[in-house]
């Protein structure tokens, strides 16, 4: 369970290589590094530090085998990278009680990327290597880390906010990055809305040179294996999956605490709080959210499985009141807007758990993009209709674009005409998706599947997963000191689903299928078999409650219109109701006032 070591500071840390020592130290104090002696490295010209009072779990700089390091890391498999670097190398092994950061610093220090590919958990790790800086995000992108180059010097940093900070660079708003947001409601790659700073992609290690070049290796990335013949009987499939994921789940239990986890009702989330119960010795609490008994709702679902794995089950009413006074709060700690309803009862959520003195939160995030839920159903249905050549055909990743249903097509008239004019040169927004749907098996490279389910899976894994999913989970819960944990994202449950043979994860019409049968014993079939419905979040009555006031004065404000984005007349429109917003979540408006609110937030 859970991992050993040194409890890390709240804080977040900031790295920099530049010509001196002391233009290093000046480039971190300005990003609110701690201290004057912020840096015991023995390399001339770098500096690393914490930056104390921003949420997060930073720890070090701590050094092993003429390296320094400083990183947020959480390690969920310690014994196996103790074993790892006894059995592959002769040099002395770390001490047993040594902190995650540095059982990784180690591994990497002596088994390279090979060493941070066996490794299991939620990381971002920043080197100094000799001259260059080295930087380390985790397979799927539970941690979030950011690098620019201003001049001739090389900063990176777990807080946005401390890049922005930085003087030497003088960063503004991309525009290119706002679009994108605009078209998948996140950030879906190395973008940001910060000119100049980009973020180290899931599975890489960068490493970066004083003379400005960038080094980039892929540590992991899921492979597809496909069986020919494809057995008959996926009984040993769906065994192999009950254990990965009891191995998941207790691996990321709390030691000697009840376990918490966020409980929804549906498949994912309800299968956790199965396997947390079978597997913890301590009891296990479920947090549910209630939006009012008027409202389309979960909560019989979750009710039936608090009940069924005997839970403690708290309710948390969410009222348009409360997100209407928070939503400004919660778009301001994440690094990357999400245009997503449930931020701030994510962040209710966490302070809730934090609340009852838990440390560790469970969730069943990752369901979907890892074993094939409902987002992947249109991009098949348009694979079997499509009509190359025809007037009307969309290519493939087009389509993709097509099926998020958010602002993409309202760009022409939503973006103000000097910002259309200023991105008619830039990349095409395609570029995000292509390369996960697009390749061919055959043609080799890390982004290779050959079944349009795994390509699906695979794109969703590597933007919504990384960019929405884990970094919303991530942010939300330790600005409340908690940990959130994804058992349905461990390495080695995605390395099993895209070994597993597409027609087991989507059966028929059954989704996510090989999933519930793996756990099919351990809940109600009503819980099972129940369709997919996600969480029904009341976004139009905020908008028209709560929120309607709000919206009008960000949006047709001063601010706004002296930013220049977006059009009064279209923003008139949808606030009056009028036009095509959508009814559910990642409402177009949505998408526009917390866009706002982070730019705001930044000073941007």
């Amino acid at each position: 369970m859970s991992t050993k070591g040194k409890e890390p500071s709240v804080a977040r840390f900031c790295a920099c290589l530049a010509d001196t020592t002391g233009q290093a130290l000046a480039h971190l104090a300005a990003m609110g590094a701690a201290g004057p002696g912020r840096s015991p490295v023995d390399v001339p010209g770098a500096g690393m530090s914490l930056i104390p009072g921003e949420p997060g779990r930073a720890a070090g700089p701590f050094t092993a085998h003429g390296r320094t390091a400083v990183g947020e890391v959480t390690l969920h498999n310690r014994p196996l990278l103790f074993a790892a670097l006894k059995a592959r190398t002769a040099a002395p092994p770390p001490p047993p009680d040594c902190s995650d950061g540095e059982l990784l610093l180690h591994c990497w220090a002596l088994l390279g990327d090979a060493g941070v590919a066996l490794a299991e958990g939620m990381f971002v790790l920043a080197v100094l290597d000799g001259p260059d800086l080295v930087l380390i995000r985790d397979h799927v992108g539970a941690r979030t880390l950011y690098y620019a180059r201003a001049g001739a010097a090389w900063a990176a940093s777990t807080s946005l906010r401390a890049l922005r900070r930085w003087p030497a660079l003088g960063t503004s708003m991309n525009l290119s990055a706002v679009r994108s947001f605009l078209t998948f409601a996140y950030l879906p790659g190395e973008e940001t809305l910060l000119t100049g700073v980009r973020e180290v992609l899931p599975g890489r290690v960068l490493r970066l040179a004083r003379d400005g070049r960038v080094t980039e290796t892929v540590h992991w990335e899921p492979r597809e294996y496909v069986e020919d013949p494809v057995p008959a009987d996926p009984t040993d499939h769906v065994l192999a999956l009950r254990a990965l994921l009891e191995q998941a789940t207790a691996a990321r239990l709390p030691v000697a605490e009840p376990a918490a986890v966020l409980l929804s009702g549906g498949i994912d989330s309800s299968l956790v709080t199965a396997l947390a119960a079978k597997l913890h010795t301590h009891p296990v609490h479920t947090y549910s959210i209630s939006f009012g008994d008027d409202l389309p709702n979960e909560l019989g679902y979750s009710g039936l499985v608090a009940s069924h794995c005997h839970t403690r089950h708290r309710i948390l009413n969410v009222s348009g009141a409360a997100v209407a006074a928070r939503l400004a709060e919660a778009a301001a700690l994440l690094d990357s807007p999400v245009g997503d309803p449930l931020t701030v009862p994510n962040l209710m959520l966490a302070e809730a758990v934090a609340a009852d003195g838990a440390s560790v939160v469970l969730n069943g995030e990752g369901g979907d993009p890892v074993f094939g839920g409902p987002k992947n159903l249109p991009m098949l249905v348009q694979e079997m209709h499509r009509t190359p050549g025809a007037p009307w055909d969309e290519d493939r990743a087009t389509a993709y674009l097509r099926s998020y249903r958010k602002c993409w097509t309202d760009l022409p008239v939503l973006l103000t005409a000097p910002v259309l004019d200023a991105l008619r040169d830039a990349p095409r927004l395609e570029r995000h998706v292509e390369p996960y749907l697009l390749p061919e098996a055959g043609a080799g490279g890390p982004y290779a599947m050959d079944h349009l389910l795994n390509r699906l899976l695979h794109c969703n894994l590597r933007t919504k997963g990384a960019h929405h999913i884990l970094t919303k989970v991530e942010r939300l819960t330790s600005a409340q000191g908690v940990e959130g944990r994804s058992p349905l994202f461990d390495r080695s449950v995605i390395d099993h689903a895209f070994a597993t043979p597409p027609g087991y994860k989507l059966r028929g019409t059954a989704e996510k299928w090989i999933l519930k049968e793996a756990v099919r014993d351990l809940l109600p079939g009503t819980v099972v078999d129940r369709p997919k419905s996600g969480m029904r979040v009341p976004v139009q009555q905020w908008l028209t409650g709560p929120l309607r006031e709000l919206g009008h004065e960000l949006l047709l404000g001063r601010r706004s219109r002296q930013r220049g984005l977006f059009r009064p007349d279209t923003i008139r429109t949808w606030l009056k109701g009028e036009g095509t917003l959508l009814p559910r979540q990642g409402g177009k408006l949505w998408l526009v006032l917390t866009l706002e609110l982070w730019l705001r937030s930044y000073d941007v």
